[in-house]
């Protein structure tokens, strides 16, 4: 028992917590303690090396209320946690309602996958500091993701500008006219 604790220590990661950041109030980059203090008190650890850290009922641009957490690196949340994740308990459809705000505001979007088989959903704004990105597969939990621009994981080179053909970007198109 004595060498799993000493090999789960020496597992452990070694950076320091990113900057912190705000997005419409809510942490999307920083430590444990920054996450704490903006209402994410609800953390267990999944493992020797992550922690999740969840808030209810959170608003995100008017949108609401979700479901949130940040995902900290390190069995005690040490390294912090480079992005927000957002998701409703009961309805995949609601977080679309976010990104209809989003295309309302002059956000791009391009989707990474295979022709229009899509994975993501990825928003852009000039001179923002985060990227947007929502599941659009039908086959799972549809969460969004608020991630700064600095994290470049889950950045994809394949991104497919906006596409009417698919129901989404028409229903989002459509949308963000009215």
């Amino acid at each position: 028992m004595l060498l799993l604790t000493l090999l789960a220590i020496g597992c452990q990661p070694k950076r320091p917590p990113p900057p912190r950041l705000l997005v419409d109030g809510l942490p999307v980059s920083g430590d444990l303690g920054f996450a704490q203090a903006k209402g994410f008190k609800a953390c267990f650890n999944e493992d020797a090396m992550h922690m999740r850290c969840r808030r209810h009922d959170v608003m995100f641009l008017g949108q609401g209320p979700f479901e949130a957490a940040v995902d900290l690196l390190g069995g005690y949340g040490q390294s912090g946690f480079d992005q927000l994740t957002l998701w409703h308990a009961s309805d995949n459809e609601e977080v679309y309602k976010i990104l209809v705000s989003l295309a309302k505001m002059g956000w791009h979007y391009c989707y990474t996958g295979d022709g229009d088989r899509g994975d993501q959903a990825i928003f852009t704004h000039q001179g923002e500091q985060v990227r947007i990105s929502m599941d659009i597969s039908y086959w799972a939990k549809r969460r969004l993701r608020v991630i700064p621009n600095w994290n470049k994981s889950g950045l994809s080179e394949n991104c497919i500008p906006e596409k009417s053909l698919l129901r989404f970007g028409a229903d989002v198109a459509k949308a963000a006219r009215r």
